[in-house]
Order: C-alpha cells, then structure tokens, then sequence
C-alpha cells in the first residue's frame, strides 16, 4: 500500500485534542464498582477465594496465588498448576514489574527424541516436554510483596479452597464438560480416570472431585511453593516423568525459577499500555493498538474499526513471526518492533478498502484474572496449559495436568522457534495493563491465543477510545481472525450480534466472514478492571464465561 492510502486513512480518524468521543451503547450492561477490593475472573468460586484474602487484608498479589490456587482445581480444562503463567503488577508507587513464570524445554528434548516425527505431536507425553512454571510463578509474586514491606499471608491459607474443591468436589461446567467430550479420544488413560470416571463423563452440576491433586496442594501448603520443584512434590513429578519416558529431568525441575522482567509499554494518545515481554506475543496486542493511534480510528464506524484492526492485526502476526522466541535468541530490541516508526511502517501497508492476507497459529486455552485492593496493587495475570486438558498426560502420583506449551516450538532445524534443550517456548499469553493519561488504571485480559491480542484491542479501544461503558465494552460483540484449531484458516469470524451493515461492511473489503453463536466462548473468555482516581474500583466480567467480578 502507498503512504497516500495511509495518510488519508489517517485523516478520517478522530482528532484527541477537541475531545470528541461518540460513545456506543450497544448492550444495555452494568458494571461493578466498590471501594475496597475488586476480582475478576471466569470462574465465580476463584473470584470468591481472592474476596476472602482482600477481606482479611491481604494484597492483591496474594489474592491472585488464592483464585490461582483455585482456578487451577475447579477449571481444570483450562488451567493447572502444570503449565505457565504472566504477571503483571501495577504497584501504588513506582514502575509496573512483570513475572514470566514459564518453564524451557527439557534437558534430554533433542532432535533424537523426535526422529521418527516431523513437527511435534499435540498430545501425549511427547507434548509434554517444558517445565510447568505456575507454581514458581506465585512464589516470586509472594516474595515481591514481602519486598515491598508487606507480611506475607500463609500459603496454607491461600490454596485452603483449593484443596477443598480437589478434595470435596465442585460442579461441574458446562465448558469443561464441552472440553472432554470434544477432547476425550485425545486424553490419557489416566487423565480418562480422574476426568471421566467409569467411562462416562459427567454431566453440568455433578460433583468432580481430584482427590490426588488435593493431596499434592496439601503437601505445596505444608512444604512450601518451591517443594514443587526441588521437595516432595518435585520428587513425585520427576519419577513419574521418568517412568513415561519425558523429557524433563529432576535437574531440570531443580534448576527452574520464576524471573522479574520489565513490562514493554506503548506510549499511546491515551496513557502508558503495558505487556508481557517475548517470549510472549505482548508485542502484538500493543502493536495493534499503536497502529490504530497512528491511524486515528475513533470506532465511530464500526466496520471501519473492525477492518482497521483486523489489518493490524496481520502486520502484528508478521512481525511476530518473523521476530518473537526466546528473548535469548532473538536478533532483534522488542522495544525497536513498537518504536514509533515501526508502527508508522506497518500503517502504512494497510489498504482501507481490502484485505491482505496472513495466516495466523491459532488459539489455545488459558484464563486471564484481574485483581485490584485498597492498597494500590493492580494485577493482570494469566495461567494456561495451551491446548484444553494441556498435553492430555496426568501424572499419577501427584493428580497433575502437564501443559503443552513445547508444541510452539518447531522441528526445523535454525528456525526462531526450532527446539532446543533449555529454550523457552514462544508464548500467546499475554496479561495487559495500562496507565492512562486521566489517572485512571486499568488491567485486562483474555484467554485464546491468537484472540488474545484481537480482544484485548476491542476492549481497550472501546472502553478507551470510544467512550464506551467498561461492562458494555468486555460484553459488546467479538471477532476473532484466523484459525481456531487444525488446519490455517483466514476467515474472519463473527459473532452474530453485529449489525448487518456491519457484516456487509467487512465483506464489500474482501473479508470472507464466518458467523459464531451470540457470546461465542470461541471469542475468549475476557475481563477488565479501573481503578479511578477517586480511589473507586470498577470490574467487568465475561458473560462467555463461568465468571463474575465482584468487590466490596
């Protein structure tokens, strides 16, 4: 595309400085708002478990380990306590800190453990070849609020629910349920046991208990967080590991621990927008929001919208795959892929009136939750095992789901993303957070993959840009560009909410639309949290989800 169609694309944006926002209410929607503490999350039992831990004064942080704790258990198809996690932290004072919790290839992933396959199976044990950096994750997030002078609350008391819902049983849902009938050849003998017991699997609202994972929480409550990987707990991993012929050894489990990464920002027309460093894609989600500054989309048309972020969205994926991995392989600065003329550059190849083509990876299966106390502590957190039910391997003797992130990596030999023993896999996860220019803060998320940029830059924009209500902007209908699962895709998909000139808009521009259910969890499972700067505490949840944002 020429700089002409860029430049007078960028004349029909909005103009900031005369304050004209034209809000949308397209869903008639409220959010929640209070003055002491505020949750979100996709599941209502995680959200309640961070309630109790603000009640009795504890920080934000803390009360993410406790929804962590229990998301883990009662939305075990989306999330365990063997897979990764991203944190995000807005403290009271000073710059935003990130945690990447996320575990490298095992030490004995080499090219002879997959010489009889071309690219690296979604399931089995063979997909199961990263450590699990959760657990290690809530540890450096607990020791990084006794750095900033707060006691610690016992661990004990933050996996207390948890270890009641593994032991005791909890309902069961509708999307896991969905997830094991449409995974169930997939899965492990043993994953079979525990999740579909007597060969039948469980209807919504039946009780699902995990009574050997209640057991492996109760020995991380008794022995600490970091017995995961070098005490009991480490120990059981380990031999059952060795037992299925994986790849991770007791030394690799024994050598892993969290790191505290600077966040990437965005300077943006509204405020500071944070993210997640490579290995994840944060790059893409601020990439796609700083090219709809540079192109001053205002959402007033909001086909124009769509289309201008779905463009976005396919230079974003270039850079990223031409550029993201491991942050010790990379070539290249992350923060030179978001300088201002980076975005002006990818603005730039944008048509208004057509598409350009690009495949995308697809999404896999994660929870993002957002956490704000009275103390001044913001979090934007995700915790994934990929693909639903992760790798499809439990391991016995703990009652743990492994994750298959190593799946990102490739077999091609001097790839960005060809494996290596020790590398860290390229992630999708990526929490986000924003300081805007008004005072307000603001942190939001979403599972899905490759939908996790897509939703975060409807939310921000709509809630940000438009003037559009908080609750109204998580709720107003989603799209999601590319494949979901299988084969490359390139359709855009829609939910069926969106008004027909809408739809018509993006197909007159080449779109080939595919139409999704009203509040298709395909969309993501999205939420978002302000805090204003009359100290109230607003949260939106995700009617696609299982979730609910409530404070007090």
């Amino acid at each position: 595309m020429t700089q002409f169609h860029c430049l007078s694309y960028l004349s029909n944006g909005l103009n900031f400085s005369e304050g004209k926002i034209i809000k949308k209410k397209t869903i008639k929607m409220e959010s929640n708002i209070a003055p002491h503490g505020m949750v979100v999350t996709p599941h209502h039992l995680a959200t309640q478990s961070a309630l109790a831990i603000l009640r009795d004064g504890g920080t934000a942080v803390e009360a993410m380990v406790s929804a962590a704790a229990t998301i883990a258990v009662v939305y075990p198809h989306m999330n365990s306590i063997g897979g990764d996690a991203f944190w995000l932290i807005i403290p009271p004072h000073g710059d935003p800190i990130a945690i990447e919790a996320c575990g490298a290839a095992g030490s004995l992933a080499t090219p002879e453990f997959f010489k009889d396959y071309d690219k690296i199976p979604y399931r089995g044990y063979k997909s199961a070849i990263t450590v699990a950096g959760t657990v290690g994750g809530w540890e450096k997030a607990l020791n990084y609020v006794a750095e900033c002078g707060y006691q610690r609350t016992s661990v004990s008391k933050l996996l207390a629910d948890a270890i009641h819902y593994a032991r005791n049983g909890f309902p069961m849902t509708k999307s896991q349920r969905a997830g094991l009938i449409k995974n169930k050849d997939a899965l492990s003998h043993e994953l079979k046991r525990v999740f579909i017991p007597d060969g039948e699997i469980p209807n919504v609202g039946d009780v699902f208990c995990q009574k050997q994972l209640a057991k492996t929480l109760e020995s991380l409550a008794e022995n600490g967080l970091n017995s995961f990987y070098k005490g009991e707990v480490g120990n059981l991993i380990a031999e059952d590991m060795s037992s299925l012929g994986m790849v991770i050894t007791k030394s690799d489990l024994e050598n892993y621990s969290a790191e505290i990464k600077t966040p990437l920002r965005l300077l943006h027309s509204h405020g500071d927008i944070f993210n997640t460093p490579p290995p994840t894609q944060g790059l893409v989600s601020l990439a796609i929001l700083g090219v709809l500054d540079k192109l001053g989309i205002n959402g007033d048309n909001e086909g124009q919208f769509i289309h201008a972020t779905v463009e976005a969205t396919k230079q974003a994926f270039l850079m990223r795959d031409k550029h993201i991995t491991d942050p010790a392989f990379m070539k290249t600065n992350p923060l030179s892929l978001i300088s201002s003329q980076a975005l002006f550059n990818m603005a730039s190849e944008i048509n208004p009136k057509a598409v350009a083509k690009a495949e995308s990876e697809g999404p896999g299966d994660t929870i993002w939750m957002g956490i704000m106390d009275n103390k001044g502590f913001s979090v934007s957190f995700i915790q994934s095992i990929y693909h639903e039910f992760g790798s499809g391997v439990l391991l016995p003797k703990t009652g743990i789901t492994w994750h298959n992130r190593g799946v990102a990596f490739n077999l091609e030999k001097d790839h960005i993303l060809s494996l290596k023993p020790g590398k860290k896999p390229f992630h999708t996860l990526n929490p986000a957070a924003a300081r805007l220019r008004d005072g307000r803060v603001m942190v939001y998320g979403t599972r899905g993959g490759d939908g996790q940029p897509q939703t975060q830059a409807s939310i921000f924009h709509r809630y940000v840009v438009q003037g559009v209500g908080l609750q109204q902007s998580v709720s107003a209908p989603r799209w999601l560009y590319g494949r979901i699962a299988g084969d490359p895709d390139t359709t855009l998909k829609m939910e069926n909410r969106f008004k027909e000139e809408t739809v018509q808009y993006l197909k007159d521009r080449g779109h080939e639309i595919v139409l999704l259910p009203e509040y298709s969890e395909v969309t993501g499972q999205a939420g978002a949290l302000v805090r204003h700067p009359n100290g109230m505490l607003e949260g939106a949840f995700d009617l696609r989800s299982n979730g609910s944002a409530a404070g007090f």
